[in-house]
């Protein structure tokens, strides 16, 4: 049996094992199961492998991205570039490599996406958050030529701004389109009433609001950008692009 899974902390509901598993059903693959792997703490990952010895792949998510770069063997170049890891794919003779389908599955939406609609002019980007998921935003941003500043509680680097500083552009002369795109866990199921703490009066018709969490469909941060006119759009359709790759890096040969 061919064994893939997830690990992070806390795992809830996981969009990961329904799709693998809805996935595995319906193209008739009897010989693979995913399964949720709860760890505590990144140094429990050798254990957790030499206990399972028949693991083939696993998705990482909150709070691991970036500090199971360390366990791994080898990382792919877009992985090393963007500094965070979310696939890692588990060879026969246990050698761990780490990809970072996140990029793959947030480019292929967000050029989707922009591409159905029409942009006036260049696009400023803001990522909320800068832990694991926002590595994998900036890289993508940066490869589409789209300028950004990461937006945090307490900004430390020369690209990060406080929540307070962002400020509306209403009557400003030839304004950028902007981009704001929540790498936060903020918002997810149970906690559906919290949203990142972005001024509401920031918010101005036309103004793209990307929400990489799916569940709920529609965040707190989401209806309040969609009531004052914003585009909007949540982490659903990434998730599934992101899985696609994943299940195509552990199937593909050595």
């Amino acid at each position: 049996m061919r064994r893939y899974g997830l690990i992070g902390w806390p795992l809830g509901h996981s969009f990961s094992k329904k799709f693998f598993t809805e996935k595995f059903g319906r193209e008739g693959i009897p010989d693979a199961q995913f399964d949720l792997f709860p760890l505590e703490k990144i140094e429990d990952l050798p254990a957790l492998l030499a206990q399972h010895p028949n693991l083939r792949g696993l998705n990482i998510t909150i709070p691991y991205k970036e500090s199971v770069i360390s366990w791994l063997n080898e990382l792919d170049e877009t992985a090393r570039e963007a500094g965070a890891v979310n696939c890692i794919k588990i060879f026969d003779n246990q050698r761990l490599v780490g990809y970072n389908t996140d990029v793959i599955g947030f480019e292929k939406s967000l050029v989707r996406w922009l591409s159905e609609n029409e942009i006036p002019g260049g696009l400023k980007g803001y990522i909320l958050g800068t832990g694991g998921a926002s590595k994998a935003i900036a890289f993508v941003l940066i490869k589409l030529g789209i300028l950004f500043q990461f937006v945090s509680r307490n900004p430390k680097a020369e690209n990060e701004i406080s929540y307070e500083a962002l400020v509306p552009m209403k009557g400003v002369q030839q304004q950028p389109s902007i981009l704001l795109i929540n790498a936060t866990p903020i918002g997810t199921f149970p906690n559906v009433n919290a949203m990142p703490p972005v001024p509401l009066d920031f918010f101005i018709s036309g103004m793209f609001v990307y929400d990489l969490i799916y569940n709920p469909g529609e965040t707190l941060l989401l209806r309040e950008a969609k009531s004052r006119g914003c585009l909007v759009k949540n982490g659903l359709e990434m998730l599934e692009l992101q899985a696609h790759a994943a299940w195509e890096i552990w199937q593909k040969d050595p």
